[in-house]
């Protein structure tokens, strides 16, 4: 029997990436890997490098090292109008002059189809977003989810392997952005290709993204499913975006001992799990009781802070506390008003070991 030729492999990941850029005094060192179907967020600070690694995907920056493959074929060097992406840029980038239809045929005529293919792909795409009714209104003349939704249909309509999304709610207001980030999950959930989502807002990252991937002054600090990386953050930053108190320290038994914080030597927290060596404590705000004298009873952490800040948010008060350890409490207006706090004041809070999370540091 002759021998068949076996059909290569599909590869496992449709981006395969390695970003190496170095632009002036800023160095961007990264890896990054995204499966078919899968949505992953880039999460940082502003200056990490988040825009950076999307603009090298996308061929707008040149690599000073490392590759970009698509469904295993390198682009490191393909010119961007030559490689297999669509990208949604924060203010949309949206040729005024043109209605949503055209805008979104101009990728497929620049690949060569004609206008009345284009178009007609076009117009399938939009009445697909709910847009059938504006096909011929122009980008002036659209709200801001509704260009949202022209921009992402524009950036797939040139059948990309790769999406790229650029703080893709950054242009919305608030009262928009819960419907425009859940129609889009859905629009989403329908690509098969690999999306990468710049943002600075963690609950996009954790509304749309299967996977998060933090990046700090240029590398990859953490990354995971958005759960795990809101329940075990590993740096102030990330602990900061999710909303927890976050300390590092040396773990024996049930005492994790922190890093030194001030005179007086280091402080320690009590978890309910036993962890030896290098560690991570973290607890949320709303597990810190505030007390006006040092409690009796069921809190096995106790420390005595001074009130630094306070500041209201919807129907809770955060208290800012300074001490060892410097943390912060959510507290109801009511338990504020009883305990009659200001800056300066001294106060005790507690927090019960079964609050405290503990984990490898």
């Amino acid at each position: 029997m002759a021998p068949t030729d076996e059909l290569p492999e599909a590869p496992a990941h449709v981006l395969d990436a390695r970003l190496r850029l170095n632009r002036g005094g800023f160095a961007l060192d990264v890896d990054l890997r995204v499966r078919p179907g899968e949505i992953l967020a880039l999460l940082g600070p502003n200056g990490a490098g988040k825009s950076s690694a999307l603009r090298a995907l996308a061929g707008l920056l040149p690599l000073t090292g490392g590759h970009v493959r698509v469904d295993g074929r390198d682009q490191t060097a393909a010119p961007v109008e030559r490689r297999p992406v669509g990208m949604v840029f924060q203010d949309y980038l949206l040729f005024p002059h043109m209605s949503a239809l055209d805008n979104v045929a101009f990728g497929p005529r620049c690949q060569g189809l004609s206008r009345s293919e284009a178009r007609e792909r076009a117009a399938g795409l939009l009445a697909h977003m709910g847009l059938s009714e504006h096909l011929r209104s122009r980008p002036g003349g659209l709200s801001g989810g509704q260009a949202q939704r022209v921009a992402l249909a524009r950036a797939l309509a040139v059948r990309p392997r790769l999406l790229l999304l650029d703080e893709p709610m950054a242009a919305l207001d608030a009262s928009t952005r819960i419907d425009v980030r859940a129609r889009l999950r859905h629009l989403l959930e329908e690509f098969d290709g690999a999306t990468v989502l710049v943002t600075h807002d963690p609950l996009d990252a954790m509304v749309l993204a299967d996977r998060v991937a933090v990046v700090e002054n240029g590398g990859m600090v953490q990354q995971g499913p958005p759960s795990e990386v809101a329940r075990r953050p590993r740096t102030a930053y990330v602990a900061r975006l999710v909303g927890l108190n976050l300390f590092r320290g040396t773990a024996e038994g049930t005492t994790v001992t922190l890093e030194a914080d001030g005179p007086g030597g280091p402080a320690r927290v009590e978890a309910h799990e036993a962890h030896h060596g290098p560690a991570l404590a973290a607890f949320p705000p709303r597990a810190v009781a505030l007390y006006p004298r040092r409690p009796h009873g069921s809190p096995r952490n106790v420390w005595r802070l001074r009130v630094e800040g306070i500041e209201r948010f919807g129907d809770q008060v955060r208290v800012h506390l300074a001490g060892r350890p410097s943390l912060a409490a959510d507290i109801s207006p009511a338990a504020l008003a009883e305990l009659g706090l200001t800056r300066g004041d001294e106060v005790w809070a507690g927090v019960k070991a079964a609050e405290v999370e503990c984990y490898p540091g």
